[in-house]
């Protein structure tokens, strides 16, 4: 049997192999943020699929944080029975689910929408990657915020997810903070690499303490941005320590900050050949060696025998797939019968268009199980 068919524990859960569903949004959420029936086929099917552990993407934590109209929340008790709902199918599957707990930052454009301007740490002017308006958070709202991703995970575990993700990665309010482009506060949430990561570490120990010392607590953290300026790998690999060291249970290694779409970004397109997949695997080796936590590798993997060898080689200790499983969501099953087969998904990226233009996600192409 392939490494990656063998069970794997973090804490104190263990997993039925070493594949799992990167988050992502969907676009299928009631507008009050309850999950809908379309989330609870997207999450059935990934189970019955064969996926270890799924992470349902981008909750948001916070009114200040929603990006958009149909993005599930876990901002307050009202959508507990709903989560409830779809952990319970999922478990029923024989897979694991995590909720990836969000905020937007100043992405948050929703929140302009409803006549507030999203919070960010410091304001840039005549910045290219962000055409947006936005207002410096206060240390205030810092704290609120904090204390709504504990609250948050609270909630998540009241629900039956098996953990939770941070999401510190990408666009958002976390990867603002870390890197220098975003954040140029003068205060104690700025300047040094230890205090533009105050926050993820204050977020940490409240949700640590409203979860217990048992419940497994995931980040996914960006280690370098997609433009110049901002966060540099050497940083970011001190930052995946320090969290490490902190006592996050597993690493999720993507990118921080969007650069240009889509070579600056985390869904890079034309993954047509090996040599192009596992776009994050020289990051995720050096990490890897310098932790001892389990990390999990994402970034245009397509391939199983090169899975197999990142695993086999402890360059990472999961694979992390979203697009593919778009249009396949039965592609573990069918990797577990045959390992040759060559998935569908051509990250052509329509189905990340979809989403910039509100749509549900789905893969253009009409691949189905």
């Amino acid at each position: 049997m392939s490494v990656l068919f063998e069970p794997y524990r973090i804490r104190n859960l263990e997993i039925r192999n070493r594949f799992v569903r990167s988050a992502t949004y969907d676009g299928y959420a009631e507008p009050n943020g309850h999950v809908s029936e379309g989330q609870i086929k997207l999450y059935s099917d990934l189970a019955e699929g064969g996926v270890g552990l799924i992470i349902a993407g981008i909750a948001y934590v916070h009114h200040s944080g929603q990006i958009s109209p149909f993005q599930n929340s876990i901002a307050g008790d009202a959508v507990i029975s709903s989560f409830e709902k779809l952990t319970s199918i999922v478990h029923e599957r024989g897979a694991k689910i995590a909720l990836q707990l969000f905020h937007g930052g100043r992405e948050a454009n929703y929140v302009k929408i409803k006549n507030n301007l999203p919070l960010a740490p410091s304001i840039i002017e005549n910045d290219p990657y962000y055409l947006g308006q936005h207002q410096a958070i206060t240390e205030k709202e810092i704290w609120e915020i904090i204390h709504s991703f504990g609250d948050g995970a609270k909630r998540a575990k009241e629900a039956g997810f098996d953990a939770v993700q941070l999401h510190g990665a990408h666009a958002y309010l976390l990867s603002q903070f870390l890197s220098t482009y975003t954040n140029r506060r003068q205060d104690q949430w700025g300047g040094n690499l230890e205090n533009r990561l105050r926050l993820h570490l204050e977020i940490y120990r409240d949700i640590r303490k409203k979860v217990g010392k048992d419940y497994p607590v995931f980040i996914k953290l960006g280690v370098e941005d997609g433009l110049l300026g901002g966060l540099e790998f050497n940083e970011g690999k001190q930052a995946a320590k320090l969290l490490a060291d902190f006592g996050f249970d597993s690493l999720e290694i993507s990118q921080g900050l969007r650069g240009k779409r889509y070579i600056g970004t985390e869904y890079k397109t034309n993954i047509n050949s090996i040599n192009k997949e596992a776009y994050y695997r020289n990051w995720c080796r050096e990490i890897k060696n310098s932790t001892d936590i389990p990390i999990m590798m994402v970034g245009g993997l397509r391939s199983f025998s090169l899975m197999q060898e990142i695993v086999e080689n402890e360059e990472a200790d999961l694979v992390s797939i979203c697009r593919p499983l778009i249009c396949e969501p039965g592609l573990i099953n069918a990797w577990n019968t045959n390992p040759t087969k060559k998935a569908k998904c051509m990250s052509c990226n329509k189905c990340v268009d979809a989403i910039f233009k509100g749509k549900s996600i789905q893969c253009k192409h009409g691949f189905e199980k």
